[in-house]
């Protein structure tokens, strides 16, 4: 399977990186990146070309337009568009040019509002997501029906992996589209350098979420790369919970900040709750996750740092 060529696409983002060196530290010898600005994925003619070019065997599809709640209010149709179009087109291209496994990253936000916790893969289609989130995760479901019908007509082997919110050095930083822990860090971060005396954060901060760290997250889809051919969908992720002002408390010691933390109610929380079952991993591909939360913090504040002082 080391000689297979595998086309990774959004091979340039946080968890594409990761994903490739992980790759390439276990001897896979023929890993190329599908991404911008050499393919708009939203595109057929670029994703055609990408195929021409690339003639992979293996597509792992990472690529996805994604923000925080306050991105993806201000953008639910862009959100939607564009994952739809470039999962579907994907899939189909890939299946026409018999590819021999298609591995389509899916997204928590795809379970219903109200799940119950731990989220487990059979109440996935119990109910419509968050609202803030239901444009992006749907638009990515839709990589699973897709999926599962043309595996059910053609054959196809494609599967659907459901990763939890992940987070670890490399991520997204910008404070217009990033998710909760990166928020979080540059805000406890920047006020310290500032001498802030307080930090606004969104919501109450009841909200439970779980957050799985990035380098295991690419070993998980390195494991259902190698193990997994089935059309059921898998969660991967690190089965914990955590309230966002116990995660917001965490890192403000992490980080050192002395000042006042201020919760804007007036802001939505999201999901209210959010862990997933990860009993189909461990028992399908053998993953579990290893990184301690604590330890994969000090991590993402310290590759934080080092880039705010350079």
């Amino acid at each position: 399977m080391k000689e297979k060529r595998i086309a990774v696409t959004g091979g340039k983002g946080f968890l594409g990186t990761h994903l490739i060196r992980n790759l390439e530290g276990k001897g896979y010898k023929n890993v190329a990146v599908a991404d911008l600005p050499d393919y708009n994925l939203t595109s057929k003619t670029d994703i055609v070309r990408m195929y021409e070019d690339l003639a992979p065997d293996i597509v792992i599809h990472l690529a996805a337009r994604v923000g925080g709640i306050g991105f993806n209010q201000e953008n639910p149709a862009t959100l939607f568009y564009d994952n739809l179009m470039m999962g579907v087109q994907l899939i189909h291209e890939g299946y026409l040019r018999s590819i021999e496994k298609f591995v389509a990253i899916g997204t928590i936000c795809a379970y219903p509002k109200f799940t119950p916790v731990p989220f487990k893969e059979a109440d996935l289609w119990n109910g419509y997501p968050e609202e803030t989130n239901a444009p992006y995760g749907l638009a990515k479901k839709m990589m699973l029906v897709q999926s599962q019908s043309y595996r059910r007509q053609y054959g196809f082997n494609s599967i659907f992996l459901l990763p939890v919110n992940l987070y670890g050095p490399g991520d997204n930083f910008d404070p217009r589209s990033s998710h909760v822990i990166p928020a979080l860090i540059k805000k406890c971060v920047d006020a310290k350098r500032a001498g802030a005396e307080e930090v606004v954060v969104w919501g109450t901060g009841r909200a439970t979420r779980e957050f799985f760290y990035v380098e295991d997250a690419a070993e998980a889809i390195v494991l259902a790369m190698e193990r997994y051919n089935e059309s059921e969908p898998m969660n991967i992720g690190a089965g914990f919970e955590i309230s966002i002002r116990d995660l917001t408390e965490l890192i403000v010691e992490l980080t050192g900040y002395e000042g006042k933390i201020l919760w804007d109610e007036s802001k939505p929380d999201g999901q209210p709750r959010r862990m997933l079952d990860t009993h189909m991993a461990l028992r399908k591909i053998g993953f579990k996750a290893k990184t301690d939360f604590r330890e994969g913090l000090q991590k993402t504040i310290e590759w934080y740092e080092s880039r705010r002082s350079g």
